[in-house]
């Protein structure tokens, strides 16, 4: 199977890219199944019904969240509504999160590919376990049993901690996956149990910023210590920051990753995985 992981969608610059370069992704590919983390779709603070079909009409088929989940509070209700959006799994069971953390698609072609969703504790708000819930959502679709594919975005704070979900899936996922810092991190790998990995995949954003967002107020924050208003997403064009995984049919591991950064200003030095792919 082949399919692509993308970072975090800050505002209408990650919109805008996404929609401006996922369909030409999509055919030169060859891609059966596109995953999308659109927490900060909305102005950069959560995802509303509108900025996700703003993503599904792109090309996404599924979409992830992670800590701004709820940040739009429509997203309470619209998660109820449609199975594609997907909030990290390991949320408190006495939070009564609406939603799944987990879910098992079907590819055009037939293929079946299940997305978890995972919610990282260090130096972010206090969650359930995210390993205990990795082993609770992988047992539900064992992949090359179940699923022909699995996919974990993990989306936290430290690498220590994603590099340690790696390890821990390896073997029993297609890929694990960073999200939530914003920067691609240059590790794509294939781990010794056959998973790929990279500790963060980017973010789909106007570069031109601070992780996304204008620069003048983070700049302020961290010279002066004071806010004076709220953080509002770069409007200059969007680098889309992704993964491109490539699966044996047969165990549903992996056989290739290749980093995706394509558009703005990223894409200049790193070139997009090669289109033609053999």
């Amino acid at each position: 199977m082949r399919f692509a992981f993308f970072g975090d969608v800050v505002g209408r610059s990650g919109r805008d890219g996404l929609a401006d370069h996922l369909p030409g992704l999509r055919r030169r590919l060859g891609l059966e199944f596109v995953i999308v983390n659109a927490e900060n779709a909305a102005a950069g603070f959560g995802i509303t019904e509108n900025t996700a079909r703003e993503l599904f009409d792109a090309g996404a088929d599924c979409l992830t969240l992670g800590n701004h989940s709820w940040d739009q509070k429509e997203a309470l209700t619209y998660i109820v509504r449609e199975p594609r959006l997907i909030r990290p799994a390991n949320y408190p069971l006495l939070s009564d999160a609406p939603g799944k953390g987990s879910t098992l698609f079907q590819t055009d072609g037939g293929k079946t590919i299940m997305v978890i969703n995972l919610l990282g504790r260090v130096h972010m708000d206090a969650m359930d376990d995210p390993f205990a819930a990795a082993d609770r959502e992988l047992d539900k679709a064992p992949l090359a049993q179940v699923a022909d594919a699995v996919v974990v975005d993990m989306h936290c704070e430290a690498t220590s901690e994603k590099m340690a979900m790696g390890h821990y899936c390896d073997g029993r996922a297609s890929l694990v996956v960073g999200t939530h810092t914003h920067v691609p991190t240059a590790d794509a790998q294939i781990l010794g149990g056959g998973t790929a990995y990279q500790t963060d995949a980017g973010a789909c954003c106007d570069y031109d910023s601070v992780i996304g967002n204008q620069k003048e107020e983070p700049l302020r924050r961290f010279t002066t210590k004071i806010s004076q208003g709220r953080y509002q997403p770069a409007s200059g064009p969007a680098t889309v920051c992704g993964v491109f995984v490539e699966t044996d049919d047969r165990t549903g591991l992996a056989r290739r990753i290749e980093p995706i950064r394509i558009g703005g200003r990223l894409s200049e030095t790193v070139p997009v995985v090669e289109m033609a792919t053999a």
